[in-house]
């Protein structure tokens, strides 16, 4: 009798650490979205932009919805692409959003998704740095990744702000 309690312990100690380590992997899932675990993504603009001031890295902001087939295809050649995710690792404060955020800087032409932006530690929104589309400037599709990982390197120099 004392060995099937000795087991069942076991068993329920076993399963207890299991548990936590699938809670831990959801956490880290649920703020990369699948756009790249190894990334150190923001919670929120908020935190974003605290971790922008604080490490000087501009805040890259991508706007997508888990549904839009647009934005899953991004996040696939997003994800896939070695130099894009060496640069969202070390350039960049990294922040995906599914709902909009409270600044209007972050829609300059539109509510749309895929979208995305950057931010400069100066806090301006860099609405120089556009995709190839005249009607969505901020949208990025699998085929445009190359102008992504471009537009990427153009972001990590700093805007000068004036004397």
């Amino acid at each position: 009798m004392l060995r099937w309690v000795l087991l069942a312990l076991l068993i329920g100690l076993c399963a207890s650490a299991g548990e936590q380590k699938a809670k831990k992997k959801v956490k880290s899932q649920s703020l990369s979205r699948g756009w790249g675990g190894g990334i150190n993504w923001a919670q929120n603009y908020e935190d974003g932009l605290a971790k922008m001031a604080k490490s000087q890295k501009p805040l890259m902001v991508i706007h997508h919805k888990d549904n839009c087939p647009h934005s899953k295809d991004l996040k696939k050649a997003f994800v896939a692409d070695k130099t894009i995710q060496k640069m969202a690792k070390e350039d960049f404060i990294m922040l995906n959003v599914v709902e909009e955020t409270s600044d209007k800087n972050l829609a300059p032409d539109g509510y749309y998704v895929p979208r995305i932006l950057f931010v400069d530690p100066t806090l301006t929104v860099r609405t120089d740095i556009t995709g190839k589309y005249s009607n969505h400037l901020y949208t990025y599709t699998a085929s445009d990744i190359q102008g992504l990982a471009d537009n990427m390197k153009k972001a990590k120099v700093p805007l000068h702000s004036e004397l």
